[in-house]
């Protein structure tokens, strides 16, 4: 195609209106099969900014009734002050403690709410041709060396050879969002030169002129280009650093004094800051500070429920070598221990108790039902109060009325860990009648049971070993309550609660897209229900030592004898 005829090609496509549908806001039906610099001009393709993807795809799916935000749970009001953020076409800072999902916000935002873009196949900072100026595109398809009418950087030396080389059938490829997402931990050795890029040695090496543009290798200003750039603890980052992004954030663009171009990453920021340093004075250069526009405070799970529901999401549990049942009062016990150690008076309120304690939590939870009885037999590995002292490892908090030692970690640790196995084993126990407790009582009188956390519910085991088991505990649990009538009678009952609880849990959990497998009771064996019943009885024999007045005592060694 002659050069006319190519100048004629690029002007009526910069000129005219989009020829093709929209299948999401600024993406053609088909945009798959669209794959050369020829067919883009020929649709007229035209590039929405960030500021325009982000808004019509939030508006869009609102109005689909679809979940803009997947996989952020117990957050409206943080959701509601987001979408206005995003239709105000502000940059974005979240002010929040640690493990309060606010890079997980930033990451969200970029997966769902960008669009993809026609980008020049292979190019790190996503140049979309049809940016460059109708004058140059056309001088470069016709087979001529760039020659720039401005200062601004539009494209790549790279991509601008390929463009002359290739022609029309340069090829281009459709870049998503989380492809244009950069994360940047603000830390003290991160330079100016990672954000807006330095001098490429080995560009130099191969010939390149110094302080030319050939010599350019991009930061991650650019890198993020046209898409999201999540500064995360922003007030870490010293004031120098902070200037190149005030720059971004006030006039769109940047300069570096290398390189005699004005660069426009087009890019949208989301920074975060933890709520003391946010507060500090000059942590943030002030006139940086005013530029963010929305200013969205976060904070931990309000409800119970809701931490629950994160630490299913966020757990990494692999079914593929045991199978696994999870007891929602486990899953309650493990979240109020978060809870009550966010309130406890010797735990720092200023850093916080992160939700990723809760879910490290359960995680070492299930590995110890994996542990002890299920990797050596056959049992379901259902996790158990009598598992709880796992969880240890987990506990991220640090004191501050106490010295921060690990001993008194410990110490805090385990009282919470009982407050939260005393609060949640009553809830399960408190519609017992007196009769009943007295009942039990009686069946104690001069009896004991043992509770291991070897123990099996079921007694098929015992071989050639006598009582003791596969595991050489002192009994299965079944056997133990042989003439516990009324004991029986209660955990029964807790059972049926139990499973009720499972159910609507398991409701609530699909409304968030969230996989369930851990919560499946199911009717099952007689094994697998055995697992979980016996799961049930140790937290019936907490609430019956923690009623008052209490029915039972737990003595060493795990023993339980009527009080």
């Amino acid at each position: 195609m002659d050069s006319e005829r190519i100048r004629e090609l690029v002007y009526k496509s910069y000129s005219s209106k989009p020829d093709y549908i929209e299948v999401m806001p600024g993406v053609p039906r088909d945009y798959m099969r669209i794959e050369t610099l020829g067919q883009l001009l020929e649709i007229n393709y035209k590039y929405l900014s960030v500021d325009e993807q982000m808004r019509r795809n939030l508006i869009a799916k609102r109005r689909s009734g679809t979940n803009p935000y997947p996989g952020i749970i117990g957050y409206d009001d943080v959701i509601a002050a987001t979408d206005r953020a995003i239709l105000a076409g502000h940059d974005i800072i979240y002010i929040g403690k640690i493990g309060q999902a606010k890079t997980k916000l930033a990451e969200t935002i970029a997966r769902n709410l960008l669009s993809p873009i026609p980008a020049i196949k292979g190019c790190i900072i996503h140049d979309i041709p049809t940016l460059l100026p109708g004058e140059e595109l056309a001088r470069l398809l016709s087979g001529r060396d760039p020659e720039h009418t401005s200062l601004e950087f539009h494209i790549c030396n790279e991509c601008e050879y390929r463009i002359r080389d290739d022609g029309l059938d340069t090829r281009i490829e459709w870049v998503d969002g989380m492809s244009r997402y950069r994360y940047v931990l603000a830390t003290p050795d991160i330079s100016i030169k990672d954000l807006v890029g330095q001098i490429d040695a080995t560009k130099i090496a191969r010939g390149a002129t110094l302080y030319s543009i050939e010599s350019y290798s991009p930061g991650q200003l650019l890198q993020a280009r046209h898409g999201v750039l999540c500064i995360d603890e922003l007030p870490v980052l010293d004031p120098r650093k902070q200037v190149v992004l005030l720059s971004v954030l006030q006039e769109g663009k940047f300069t570096t004094g290398s390189y005699p171009v004005i660069f426009k990453p087009y890019v949208r920021v989301i920074a975060t800051a933890n709520p003391v340093d946010y507060t500090h004075a000059s942590k943030i250069i002030e006139p940086l500070v005013d530029r963010f526009e929305s200013h969205i405070v976060t904070h931990y799970p309000y409800t119970l429920r809701d931490e629950m529901a994160i630490m299913v999401q966020e757990a990494k549990v692999d079914h593929a070598y045991s199978s696994v049942i999870l007891p929602i009062f486990m899953l309650k016990l493990v979240a109020r221990i978060t809870h009550l150690a966010r309130e406890h008076p010797d735990v720092n309120k200023e850093k916080g108790v992160s939700v990723r304690m809760s879910i490290h939590a359960l995680e070492l939870l299930i590995s110890e039902a994996m542990r002890v009885r299920a990797l050596y037999g056959d049992a379901v590995a259902v996790p158990r109060p009598s598992d709880m002292h796992a969880i240890v490892p987990a506990a991220k908090f640090e004191l501050s009325e106490l010295e921060d030692s690990s001993e008194n970690r410990r110490r805090v640790l385990e009282q919470i860990m009982e407050e939260s196995l005393k609060q949640t084993s009553i809830e399960y126990v408190m519609d017992v009648t007196q009769e009943q407790l007295a009942g039990i009582r009686e069946e104690f009188r001069g009896r004991s049971i043992i509770v291991s956390q070897a123990s099996l519910w079921g007694d098929g085991d015992k071989g050639e070993r006598g009582d003791k088991g596969r595991h050489g505990h002192d009994g299965a649990y079944s056997t133990q309550l042989a003439g516990f009538r009324e004991l029986l009678g209660l955990i029964d009952g807790v059972m049926l609660k139990v499973e009720r609880e499972h159910i609507e849990f398991i409701e609530y959990l699909r409304m968030h897209g969230i996989d369930t497998r851990l919560l499946d009771i199911g009717e099952g064996s007689s094994d697998r229900m055995g697992e979980v019943k016996a799961s049930v009885f140790e937290l019936v024999l907490e609430g019956l030592r923690h009623i008052r007045p209490p029915v039972l005592d737990r003595r060493e060694r795990g023993v339980y004898v009527a009080t």
